[in-house]
């Protein structure tokens, strides 16, 4: 008699396997697919049905461990559908950014596989794997006065002449100036406080607000500068932090940096800089180059240096500029550079003279350590003369392949870019279009960036 009630116990337990499991496919040929208690008939979760069928199966299981939980264990390990844990990971590998988000909320266990370090080195080697075979992604950022803000993407273009940005990233919360990004991460600087948004999972983080050690007296002025790079040692991401006092004309520098890496508990930790340092206001945008981010800083007037904080180290250097790459009679007033990357290398693209000579400066770290430069001077052909004439550019980084982006200071009629080739001397056009026209109406700060086309998955949390 015993035995019998038992076999009626494990066939039971049976038929509630298949009820879950046909539960789930059965949704398979609508544009959704359930998870529902089989037991309780509730809907634990509702998902896009664009998912291989083996993850259907996988959380049919899911819920199939959950009941047998609840049994506390009659029948235990009989019967049961187990999938290895590495099995499991490689199906979740092949899922986008988004859905990955969505399966955090399927159990904890699943919540903490996705947010693991050892999950998301995994993902991360493997878009690294395809991601010199994809091409760079435009990101463009407006901010009106009205404090109104647009966050688009294009895709990668076929077309050379133009680039259409049609995706639009915002979402409620974001503000700020669109400051840095590496791949997969942006950073935007709202007030004194900076925002990290992973545009793959919509995902924003405000970070605490840096507790300076230095404060502003009668008549000087106190600012703040992000910067955002990422340790490929150690697959860390990390937040840099310049702070900077001075008075008029940058008398009486005071500065100091902070850093924060992005995990979980992660807080701001300030930066003792080595021998020989300069106290500086930044005076451009952040380069990341092999782990290390730099930037061009005043020291003064008349004095430019070159800012590095290594990511891994997290040591910050700065070595003065020689004069002759300042070749203009007030520098913090009438220089016109920034920093690229040229052929790996960290390069000075000075353009002070491009809008009346139609010429630009371009200089090369040859050797870090021994401050060696090399210099060429390149001269635009005639015919492209009238595409920087009378127009006011900035700096706006490199695209993949090297090229320099100049955007005017002010759009007018249209929104573009100049591309500049500094190996065959080219310049040209490349108009942005996708713009709502109310922004061509409206006096607005925009800034664009051209990022690597990869998915972040790294799970933002303090």
């Amino acid at each position: 008699m015993r035995r019998g009630r038992m076999d009626l116990k494990q066939a039971a337990s049976k038929q509630e396997e298949c009820q879950s499991i046909a539960q789930v496919v059965s949704l398979r040929g609508s544009n959704q697919f359930e998870i529902k208690d089989a037991k309780e008939d509730n809907s634990l979760a509702l998902f896009p049905a664009k998912f291989p069928e083996s993850m259907c199966i996988i959380l049919a299981c899911t819920q199939q461990e959950r009941s047998r939980k609840r049994r506390r264990g009659r029948g235990r390990g009989r019967g049961m559908c187990e999938i290895p844990p590495d099995l499991v990971i490689e199906i979740l590998m092949r899922l986008p950014a988004t859905s990955l988000m969505r399966f955090k909320c399927v159990s904890k266990q699943w919540s903490s596989l996705i947010s693991c370090r050892y999950f998301c080195n995994r993902l991360f080697t493997t878009v690294t794997l395809t991601r010199q075979q994809q091409r760079p992604r435009l990101y463009m950022c407006l901010v009106a006065k009205d404090n109104q803000r647009l966050l688009l993407s294009s895709t990668s273009p076929d077309n050379t002449s133009f680039v259409v940005v049609h995706q639009d990233l915002s979402i409620p919360g974001i503000g700020g100036y669109f400051l840095d990004a590496v791949p997969g991460l942006m950073c935007f600087q709202f007030r004194t406080k900076a925002c990290i948004y992973n545009p793959s999972t919509k995902q924003l983080l405000t970070l605490p607000s840096v507790k300076s050690d230095i404060t502003a007296q009668q008549g000087q002025l106190k600012s703040t500068q992000y910067f955002l790079g990422r340790d490929p040692v150690n697959d860390q991401y990390k937040l840099f932090c310049t702070i900077e006092i001075s008075s008029q004309w940058f008398a009486n520098m005071r500065s100091e940096h902070w850093v924060f890496t992005l995990e979980a508990g992660g807080s701001w930790k300030k930066v003792v800089p080595l021998g020989n340092y300069h106290p500086h206001a930044p005076a451009t945008a952040g380069r990341s180059i092999n782990g290390v981010v730099h930037y061009l800083a005043w020291v003064d007037l008349y004095n430019c240096a070159v800012v590095s904080f290594d990511i891994m180290s997290e040591e910050v250097t700065t070595f003065l500029l020689p004069r002759k790459i300042r070749d203009v009679p007030l520098p913090a007033l009438m220089m016109k550079a920034d920093l690229i990357e040229y052929d790996g290398k960290l390069a000075i693209f000075n353009h002070s003279y491009l809008k009346d000579e139609g010429s630009v400066d371009l200089w090369v770290l040859k050797d870090a350590g021994m401050k060696k430069w090399s210099h060429k001077r390149l001269v635009l052909q005639p015919c492209q003369r009238h595409l920087v004439h009378d127009i006011d550019l900035i700096v706006k980084g490199t695209t993949q392949d090297g090229k320099v982006m100049l955007a005017p200071l002010e759009m007018r009629s249209q929104f573009y870019i100049l591309c500049y080739d500094v190996q065959s001397n080219d310049l040209r056009k490349v108009e942005i279009k996708g713009v709502p026209r109310l922004w061509f109406d409206k006096e607005c700060y925009f800034d664009l960036k051209f990022v690597d086309e990869s998915e972040s998955f790294i799970y933002l949390e303090i």
